[in-house]
């Protein structure tokens, strides 16, 4: 993976994740992961976590007795993925265009980070690559975040904490108009006796649920089916998340 297709802005709120936002996210993730898919999966399944972030969900998959390899295209991300996760295997790569053969009964990609491919040719790549990386037969679970969620909470909300030697805010915004939301970052961290500032911006692209289905559909999935995390699998406080299931068919 070239440094040109590094997410190196996903560097520094790389801790933010790991400490405030992966495990809350995961706790959110892991109930309808086992309604979706691990309770139709083998014993010793190798699941690959795509946009594996910090590994909190890597580990707990690795607790269930599952084979996990994490990608992520942040370098910073995945240096706390091995720290969380040390039987994992971790893969520096673009979720877009990574190529690895096709050994992995599912693939999973939780926190809305698919989202973040905001190009929907691009996020046609990605589902090419998931693809060309699954047994025949697998499955592929992913959520994305729709325009409920976004119009809900993406208001200009800011949160944030500060403690003795650092601290952060981030403001949620969504732009209807360009279907975007938009996350921006501003940290702050004492070194050596001196404050330094440090502001990024991460983009998320709200996708419509049938321009989802039919690039599934071009790409070859079959048996697409989307849920609903609070109405349909009861993942509280999750309204606005909507859950693709879809399956590589049998090719022979």
């Amino acid at each position: 993976m070239t440094s040109a297709t590094r997410y190196s802005n996903y560097d520094p709120i790389a801790w933010i994740y790991k400490e405030y936002l992966g495990n809350d996210h995961i706790e959110r993730a892991l109930p309808a992961l086992e309604q979706l898919l691990l309770q139709h999966l083998p014993e010793k399944a190798r699941i690959l976590d795509l946009c594996c972030g910090s590994g909190e969900l890597a580990q707990k998959l690795l607790i269930k007795g599952y084979q996990v390899t994490g990608i992520d295209g942040s370098e910073t991300m995945l240096h706390y993925a091995r720290e969380n996760a040390p039987n994992g295997e971790f893969i520096l790569d673009d979720a877009r265009f990574f190529e690895l053969p096709p050994t992995f009964h599912a693939v999973v990609s939780t926190s809305g980070s698919l989202s973040h491919i905001i190009n929907l040719e691009e996020l046609i790549c990605a589902f090419r690559s998931v693809y060309a990386a699954m047994l025949e037969n697998g499955l592929f679970v992913f959520n994305i975040y729709t325009e409920e969620e976004y119009q809900s909470g993406w208001n200009g909300s800011i949160s944030g904490d500060v403690q003795k030697e650092y601290a952060w805010a981030v403001r949620q915004s969504y732009h209807p108009e360009e279907k975007v939301g938009r996350l921006n970052f501003t940290l702050f961290q004492l070194i050596e006796g001196t404050w330094q500032r440090l502001d990024t911006t991460v983009q998320e692209k709200c996708y419509l649920i049938p321009e989802v289905q039919q690039a599934l559909e071009k790409v070859g999935f079959t048996e697409i089916k989307v849920y609903d995390a609070e109405r349909d699998l009861g993942v509280e406080q999750s309204a606005g998340h909507a859950y693709f299931v879809c399956r590589k068919p049998l090719l022979s």
